[in-house]
């Protein structure tokens, strides 16, 4: 079972929790014959911070990250995957650190950059002499992107950029690492040429030198304690005309020539800015994963304790019965457990979307892992909270997970975009490929909405147990409501343009249809790899 629901790189994982166990840096303790880590959250927030940044250059040393960014291909993506899995599963701090400096920043320089800049920042972030981050949130906007604050003019007479920031509200906010360890960041700035705003570009700024002096023109402050993710020191950054080297563009998009010369093969700015993001998905896939793995963990502690303790007894003299036992318990967990399974079959479906994406295949993964970030952080708030009630008193322990996990985890539903605007941003595209199968008159290809070229299904008037547990029905009932909600929604944003609303304010007015739509998706999907998964194999214990 574990071979199916991991999926791939098993010798890889198990290697790496190997080292976790040979090291007093993650803790391991022995208790009933087996040996558990976890970090200590007792420490102070600098002492947890200490302790993530020697566990990175820990796991280095032992040639943890080889390849993470100087190879290429499916394989690399996949053990890339299984690792972060790993630290998901022992530490969000330790999970988020890595996640910003390998995916965020270095997938900043792999995607955005061209060779130059892979030839000389690439092997060294792997290595981990240099420490990078990534400053894009601001102070007043973060899912906004494209109305950032921060300014970069050029100047044409020394060849270099100059970096802004020209008020309090575009300070950069909530980075990774800037406080303490990062040497370096990629900075997402409006580009303004001979006076025309080009709009948001990446820049690669180097924020502290090799003795970890934060560099002249340049200012960084602590967000200081969280309520969870303390191990991970976040940071505001400010920028005081900060000049770097014209080759310091991420260019893979659009460049600067060395007189002033904006150039761009993308002449529309709505899709240069989609190619500029396009990269950055793999921060939401990532996210979506680990909290399948939280789910995991906190399902299996809750559901261990449930099997050793014990609360009243049925009758006198009788031994007091297993939490387990009882069908209330029972249907708290069991439904978490079932939901669990699916969505670790749909999360293994996304990263195999993601390792093996083409150009053509960009668009999906963007709307797919919209709606997963969403679902599956949802989804796991839901179930730590159920996991710690259901624990009782133990569960307010630290050292028992499950309560302290609530914190750690809560900031997935906002971060790499908030939850209700990633359901309206699935909604949206939804809509844009209904206008778009009926402006062609053709049929839906994509998505899994080729069940919208069908007749619509009908829902038996009696239902049987024999009907309700038929695959069949429950996906003819998932793809029932999806169609229904896009109809609807459809509908009410026509009514509401025709009202002389614009395309945005329509979107905005119809923004409890476009949540329902965005999860129905989303659950269809889900439900549809999980049938999928199950189909391929053989009758038997594991079927």
């Amino acid at each position: 079972m574990r071979k199916l629901i991991d999926g791939h790189n098993l010798e890889e994982r198990d290697w790496l929790f190997g080292l976790m166990k040979q090291s007093e840096l993650f803790n391991p303790k022995v208790k009933g014959g087996k040996v558990f880590v976890s970090p200590d959250y007792n420490q102070s927030m600098e002492q947890q911070r200490k302790m993530t940044l020697k566990r990175i250059e820990y796991l280095q040393e032992r040639g943890v990250f080889k390849g993470w960014l100087t190879e290429k291909g499916e394989e690399i993506e996949m053990r890339k995957f299984a690792g972060f899995e790993v630290f998901s599963i022992y530490d969000h701090s330790l999970f988020t650190k890595l996640g910003v400096h390998f995916p965020m920043w270095g997938g900043a320089i792999q995607f955005c950059g061209t060779k130059h800049h892979h030839d000389k920042w690439l092997r060294d972030t792997e290595n981990y002499s240099i420490k990078g981050c990534f400053a894009m949130t601001e102070l007043g906007h973060g899912s906004n992107i494209r109305s950032l604050e921060t300014v970069t003019t050029y100047d044409s007479n020394t060849g270099e950029f100059v970096i802004n920031t020209p008020c309090e509200s575009a300070q950069k906010f909530w980075i990774g690492g800037a406080a303490k360890h990062a040497t370096h960041t990629v900075v997402f700035s409006q580009l303004h040429i001979n006076g025309i705003n080009q709009g948001v570009h990446a820049f690669i700024v180097q924020i502290r030198d090799v003795d970890g002096n934060i560099c002249p023109n340049i200012r960084i402050a602590d967000c200081g304690h969280k309520i969870g993710l303390n191990g991970v020191d976040n940071g505001r950054i400010w920028f005081d005309n900060v000049r770097v080297p014209r080759e310091n563009l991420l260019n893979s998009v659009a460049d600067v020539s060395p007189d002033g010369k904006y150039l761009s093969s993308i002449k529309n700015p709505d899709q240069r800015f989609a190619a500029f993001m396009a990269p950055m998905t793999v921060g939401r896939v990532n996210i979506a994963i680990g909290a399948v793995y939280q789910s995991k963990v906190a399902l299996a502690i809750t559901i261990r304790y449930a099997l050793t303790r014990r609360a009243f007894s049925l009758k006198p003299n009788e031994p007091e019965v297993l939490l387990l036992d009882y069908p209330s318990h029972q249907r708290r967990l069991f439904p978490l457990v079932a939901k669990t399974y699916a969505m670790s079959f749909a999360a293994n479906y996304l990263k195999v979307l993601y390792a093996k994406r083409t150009p053509q295949s960009n668009k999906a993964i963007h709307i797919v892992s919209s709606s997963f970030k969403a679902t599956f952080t949802w989804n796991n708030m839901q179930i730590l909270q159920e996991c710690r009630e259901a624990c009782g008193g133990q569960g307010l322990r630290t050292e028992n997970r499950v309560g302290h996990l609530k914190g750690e985890y809560d900031v997935q539903s906002t971060f790499e975009g908030d939850n209700f605007l990633l359901m309206q941003l699935v909604s949206n595209a939804l809509f844009a490929e209904y206008m778009a199968a009926q402006k062609r008159n053709k049929v839906f290809k994509g998505l899994g909405l080729e069940h919208m070229n069908k007749p619509c299904p009908v829902i038996p008037s009696q239902l049987t147990s024999t009907t309700l547990r038929c695959s069949q029905f429950q996906m003819d009932a998932l793809c029932l409501r999806e169609r229904d909600l896009l109809n609807r929604f459809v509908a009410d944003v026509l009514k509401c343009k025709a009202k002389a609303e614009n395309t945005e304010q329509a979107f905005n007015s119809c923004y409890e249809l476009a949540k329902d739509l965005g999860r129905a998706f989303s659950e269809r999907v889900i439900f549809q790899t999980f049938v999928e998964a199950e189909s391929t194999l053989p009758a038997g214990s594991l079927k």
